[in-house]
């Protein structure tokens, strides 16, 4: 009887990660795809991109709605109580052999404490990385000591869930997922995007993401304002934005963002969510990326596209050579995209050595889940 592999999906930057993996286990004959589907997915605000999914060829097991209409730390805390009283209902009725959780998200956490009391045997992906900015951080952390099978992009994060008392024999180093786009992917071409975006794209342009940071005394609004100053003085490119996470402090971004587009429609595309295919997309035939999401680090470099990381919330993050951290006021911002843009010109002829890997995650992953022999009493692996 083939294996019951669920995977968590709770964002619609999550799912583009998770695309091949899912396609491989649903394809395998010895493994059987569950997909649980949460958080923003479910919400109008934020594109309801559930829809997505289904319309991949993904049959969704699934659904739990967790977001509350709210933009505070409360909320979020109050999203993970009804989280965890909603996996608990839907794990049970699932019944998976083992659940896979990418990332650092709430829902994620939250998914992760049903998984764990209900004994199902959680492998977990892109484990052992720092980012210091955002509360996501202890979060990532909790999920791997909740975990039992260990996906990490890098040896150095291998080494740092070892670290953290994990068996090395459980943690893998399977590179990062979303690399396996760079092969697997037929991305559109220019003319294509912007036809289906319905937005010419006529001149160079800007890729613009910019999410809360929930732990360092960064305002959101103050941050992101500053940013669109910045962008100002950059007339020539146009500017591709998605919005924010639902993350405390999000709520606060969206209608600036929304104005801002409405002031310069002929320059600057505002959407809730692109999709994997349209973002990717994007990313491959803009400039630069712009803002503080983690696909500017982890993805953008395979593709050759330099990357403005904005403020603290990726802090403690490996980064290739084509980042460009940068403080979050105009000026720096700035100084930062002139730096990039030098760089571009560069990037048409180097290739970056990016740190996370050649692409080739989803393999690993299905091996290491084959090879599972689950013991729910872990024991706790000391160094020294």
């Amino acid at each position: 009887m083939p294996k019951k592999i669920a995977v968590f999906t709770g964002t619609r930057a999550e799912y583009g990660l998770l695309y091949w993996l899912m396609q491989d286990i649903k394809n395998d004959p010895t493994l059987e795809l569950q997909v649980l589907v949460s958080g923003m997915h479910l919400s109008p605000e934020f594109g309801l991109t559930w829809q997505q999914i289904e319309e991949d060829g993904f049959k969704i097991d699934e659904k739990v709605e967790i977001l509350l209409s709210s933009d505070s730390a409360v909320g979020v805390v109050k999203s993970i109580g009804l989280g965890l009283i909603g996996f608990a209902d839907a794990l049970t009725r699932m019944k998976p052999d083992l659940i896979i959780i990418l990332g650092d998200r709430y829902e994620a956490f939250a998914a992760a404490q049903a998984a764990m009391f209900l004994r199902i045997p959680i492998f977990h992906l892109h484990g052992g990385e720092i980012t210091e900015g955002a509360y996501d951080d202890a979060i990532r952390h909790a999920i791997t000591k909740l975990s039992y099978l260990h996906g990490v992009s890098t040896e150095e994060y291998r080494t740092r869930v070892i670290q953290l008392g994990e068996e090395p024999n459980r943690v893998y180093n399977v590179g990062a997922l979303g690399l396996e786009h760079l092969h697997r992917t037929n991305l559109q071409g220019l003319a294509e995007l912007s036809k289906s975006l319905n937005f010419a794209l006529d001149c160079p342009y800007f890729l613009v993401t910019y999410h809360p940071v929930t732990l360092a005394d960064e305002s959101p609004k103050y941050s992101f304002e500053a940013l669109l100053d910045a962008l100002d003085e950059f007339k020539e490119y146009k500017i591709i934005i998605t919005y924010p996470n639902s993350d405390d402090g999000g709520r606060q971004i969206i209608p600036i963002l929304e104005q801002y587009a409405k002031n310069q429609a002929g320059r600057v595309f505002a959407i809730p969510s692109l999709g994997q295919l349209r973002y990717l997309s994007a990313l491959k035939h803009s400039t630069m990326v712009i803002g503080n999401s983690s696909s500017g680090i982890i993805e953008a470099p395979s593709f050759g596209v330099p990357t403005i990381n904005i403020g603290s919330r990726q802090n403690g993050r490996l980064a290739a050579d084509s980042v460009f951290n940068c403080l979050p006021n105009k000026n720096a911002i700035v100084e930062a995209i002139r730096a990039a843009c030098q760089m571009k010109v560069k990037l048409n002829s180097v290739k970056i050595d990016n740190p996370y890997g050649e692409g080739d995650s989803s393999k690993k992953i299905i091996n290491a889940i084959k090879a599972l022999d689950f013991n729910p009493m872990k024991k706790f692996h000391d160094l020294g």
